[in-house]
């Protein structure tokens, strides 16, 4: 009962922050909005799902999604439209943003509100480590993106970041704190740094900051960083409200918007220090979508129904990644 209510505290601080964000940033510019049109978008249940929030891509087609409220991970294959319970987490585990290391079978899962991030391995489904990064309670480890060194982790209420290095034999290390220097490390009211993508090698991160509705390209040894200024196809500025999970591929990046059920596609400038949004990538399947991960032409994001605290089930949403794909 204990890891119930501790699940359902960590959803109603997710839902009330992520709620204050939602009005606090005016919604973007008009950029290239469009319905769903790709014949082979599809919705994938998770059974027995209590809540969601993170969504990994694992070897081929394989893809791990994560009960928010009580860690479980599962499993499933976006060809076949199928997922199933993978791992059982011990009681009072959270799981929101994941990530898969394929060359050590490790799985990475940022723990929310316990302050703390988890890694399996996907070999045995057995834990392999737990890391306290946070104050359970007076922090939110949300995201995690993975370097060829290392795993980052952002934490939604300090201006900070969490590594946990890699060894070559694949062992996860001691994990250390990268404070950031404003802007990004400002910490302000509500929601604040959320998804995490490595960007150039790992030479640079990119970190969503939720309740500016701004992206910030961090240099991941002094913690120094800039904003990132956007534009529409047309040279007007653009704002990514509600922005939350990311996803980078070469130069293009899919940044999540989760209350506005969008994902805008970016062709982002060598330098990071400027982008174009070229699509805004909607679907009548989305509900408050707030990770994704890129499966060739395929996005594939988790729905966490933020704004539908009775839903009682939780599915994955399959989009084309761009309207030519």
């Amino acid at each position: 009962m204990r890891n119930i209510q501790a699940g359902k505290s960590i959803r109603r601080v997710a839902v009330g922050i992520l709620a204050v964000a939602a009005f606090l940033v005016p919604a973007p510019l008009a950029a290239a909005d469009r319905a769903d049109r790709d014949d082979r978008a599809s919705v994938i249940r998770l059974p027995g799902a209590t809540g969601a929030e993170g969504i990994a891509a694992g070897e081929g087609n394989t893809f791990f999604a994560g009960d928010l409220l009580n860690g479980n991970i599962f499993r499933g294959d976006i060809d076949r439209g199928t997922a199933k319970l993978f791992i059982t987490a011990p009681e009072g585990r959270a799981a929101v943003g994941m990530k898969v290391d394929e060359d050590n079978d490790l799985l990475f899962v940022a723990g929310g509100g316990t302050g703390q991030a988890y890694v399996y391995d996907l070999d045995t489904k057995k834990t392999v480590k737990v890391y306290d990064l946070a104050p359970a309670g007076a922090s939110f480890i949300n995201d995690v993106t993975l370097t060829h060194d290392g795993a980052w982790f952002t934490n939604s209420r300090a201006g900070e970041l969490y590594r946990i290095p890699i060894s070559r034999d694949g062992e996860p290390g001691d994990a250390r704190t990268l404070a950031l220097d404003a802007p990004a490390g400002t910490v302000d009211e509500g929601f604040n740094l959320n998804g995490i993508a490595a960007a150039k090698d790992g030479h640079r991160l990119i970190v969503a900051h939720t309740g500016r509705g701004a992206l910030y390209s961090v240099d991941p040894d002094d913690g120094s960083n800039r904003l990132i200024d956007f534009t529409d196809t047309s040279g007007a500025p653009v704002t990514l409200a509600n922005v939350d999970g990311l996803v980078i591929r070469d130069n293009t990046l899919w940044a999540v918007q989760n209350f506005l059920n969008q994902v805008s596609r970016i062709d982002l400038g060598r330098s990071l220090r400027s982008g174009e949004v070229q699509e805004v990538i909607t679907s009548r399947n989305f509900d408050v979508p707030t990770t994704a991960a890129l499966f060739g032409s395929t996005l594939a994001l988790v729905n966490a129904k933020f704004a539908t605290p009775a839903a009682t089930s939780f599915e994955v949403v399959l989009v084309a990644a761009c309207s030519g794909g």
